[in-house]
This record gives C-alpha cells, structure tokens and sequence, in this order.
C-alpha cells in the first residue's frame, strides 16, 4: 500500500487530495498546525473514521526546523501544500510577513525530504501568481498567453509581496531539487482555485472572495479584474496524478523547470462581475450580486486601503488575458470541469455549510 505525506491537511485544496489518496488506496499521513484545534480538524478526524487505520495526524509548523520528520517516515510521496495566507490589507511588512516564512517552509519541508530516504516524488503546491505579477506583461508573451516558461518578474517584497513569496519559494524548492538526484520534483501552478470545500472552517482567500459575491458584499460593484478560474477538485485530483502516475514529460521550451504544470479551466479568464452573471439565475436573491464593474477612479482611491498599490491596480485593471493549460491535460491527464459547474457548486455548498441549506 503507498503512502503519502499530505502538509495542511486542514486546508482547501489539501482535505479534497486527502479524500482522494484515501479513496485511491492509500495510507495517508497528513499535517495540521494543532491538533487541539478540533473544530478545523474535525473533517480529518470524519475521514479517519471513515478509512480506519489509513489516516494518520501529526502536528508540525513550517516555521519550525525538522517538525516534519515524523511524519514523513516510510512515505514514498509527499505533497507539499501548506502555505501561509495574509490578505493584503494584513501585510505591513513584506520580508518578515511574507517571503521569510515560505521560503523557511520550503527549506524546513525539504531538508526533511533530503533526510527521509523512502521518498521519491515531491509534489509542490506553488501558485499562477509565480508565473507572472502584472496582467499587463501576458499579452506581450510568446502567442499572448501563460505557459508554463514563465516566471513572475514584477513582484517583489513591496510590490504584491504574497506573489513574489510564491516566487521564492518555487524558485527555492527547484534549486534544493537540482542539488540532489534521489527524488523528484514536480510543481503545480494553479489558477485561482474555486469549488465546494469539504469544510467550513476554511481559510482560503479564493473562497473569502468569491463568498464575498455570494453574500452581497460587492452588490453596488466590484474592480474588473479578470481571473484564470480552476476546480479544487481539479486540482486535487492533479496531484494525485503528479503524485502516483508514471509519466515522462516533455522539456519545456524556454527557461521554465521540466516537471511544472499551469492549472487552469480553458484558456479564458473571467472578471468577477462575469462570475456573478454566472451565478444569478441559480442565486436566491440575485439582487444580491454586482450589476456593474466599479468605476476606475474609485478603484484607484479605494486600493492602498486595502493594501493593493496603484501601480498594481494600472497594470491589472481591466487586462484579459489568455492562458494555456494543454500541457496539464496532455501530459496529468486532468479533465477540466466548466467554470459554471465550479460556480454552482461553491455556492451550493456555501448555503449547505454556512446557512444549513
């Protein structure tokens, strides 16, 4: 029976790779910050009573040296998804809040691969926000799209400091990779990630601003911004493939790393005003969903109160853009559900799990 190492078990994405890797067979060991925190954990202690005997828990914290260890003995893969989150507006100082703790966490969790000699494939969670910082620079790539040889240069520790943390971070992993030859890497990109969560208590900016449409937050309007939009059932289902299937991908051309993989539903990107069209005919109170796209002037009064710069906001406002998945589906094999479906269904589980619905 493989087993797998699944860090953040507790998170978005992580408790539906949990629920997979389990239903596929596997013995699962999966991290949380605190055990004692039994309202977060409850989902994993449900799985546990579900799959007896094939889930373990363990605490660890990616800031501390060699917490990990535990729980990485005897598995043969582990999927490194854990990551700290601040919105925004929490961020004061980029360096200490932002790039220092993930890129401690990328080193903590792979000194602990480097020691644990039954493992063979890592399996990274990094983020689109490591391919590029601007919507602006995408149209002036190679055919006008994302791949997966791009990297985000415009970011940095005062300029979106959580995307340029997503950009150490990879960039680190990639060369603690490239100093050994036992294991191997494999890293996933995806887009902003939607879909029904198996927990209510989770804390994952995509869902905090999407939710914020749901609930009415945004009726008088929202910033047109444009997003490339993937199902966390997708995704998850990514790593398992990244995670457990034989594959021999193909160089990539340019600079990107061989084994990186851009996630996203189709090539098309969707504003938030466009998701909210999506959603009015199965909302229960349409009235409740944005009708206009908020006017370019407040944006650029409202962005440094929520700690988004100008310079952001002239370089993203109103860009679409086009991005390329074909190299996922080729070679992962992942099937993509439709942006509707992942809509619907989010806000489906959202009335089942916020409102008792």
């Amino acid at each position: 029976m493989p087993t797998s190492l699944v860090t953040g078990g507790t998170g978005f994405i992580a408790l539906h790779v949990v629920k997979i890797l389990l239903d596929n067979g596997h013995a699962v060991h999966t991290t949380v910050r605190s055990l004692r925190n039994v309202a977060k954990c409850q989902p994993l202690f449900d799985l546990q009573s579900q799959y007896p005997g094939r889930l373990s828990l363990f605490e660890a914290d990616l800031l501390h040296e060699g917490s990990f260890g535990p729980a990485m003995q005897v598995c043969d893969t582990v999927y490194h998804i854990a990551s700290p989150f601040l919105v925004p507006q929490q961020i004061k100082n980029g360096r200490k809040e932002c790039v220092e703790p993930a890129l401690q966490g990328t080193r903590n969790v792979l000194e602990s691969v480097e020691k644990c000699p039954s493992v063979k494939r890592v399996v990274l969670t990094s983020s689109i926000a490591a391919m590029y910082g601007d919507c602006s620079e995408i149209p002036r790539t190679q055919n006008g799209a994302l791949t997966e040889t791009y990297w985000n240069n415009t970011s940095s520790e005062t300029n979106n400091p959580y995307h340029y943390a997503k950009v150490v971070a990879e960039r680190e992993a990639w060369r603690l990779h490239d100093a050994q030859s036992r294991w191997e890497l494999v890293v996933l990109n995806p887009g902003l990630t939607l879909g029904p969560p198996l927990t209510g208590a989770s804390t994952s900016g995509s869902l905090f601003m999407i939710e914020n449409i749901f609930s009415g937050a945004n009726k008088m309007g929202c910033p047109e911004l444009y997003y490339p939009i993937v199902d966390v059932r997708d995704v998850a289902e990514a790593h398992v493939r990244a995670g457990s299937q034989s594959f021999s991908p193909a160089p990539s051309s340019g600079s990107g790393p061989r084994c990186r993989y851009l996630l996203t539903a189709g090539d098309r990107t969707l504003s938030l005003l466009e998701m909210a069209d999506i959603l009015r005919p199965s909302h229960r109170d349409p009235r409740l969903l944005p009708t206009r796209n908020l006017p370019r002037l407040m944006v650029y009064i409202a962005g440094p109160f929520i700690g988004v710069s100008r310079h952001w906001i002239a370089h993203n406002l109103g860009v679409r853009f086009r991005v390329d998945n074909r190299r996922s589906v080729k070679e992962l094999g992942v099937v993509y559900r439709p942006v509707e479906q992942t809509l619907k269904d989010q806000y489906e589980a959202w009335l089942r799990l916020k409102h008792g619905e």
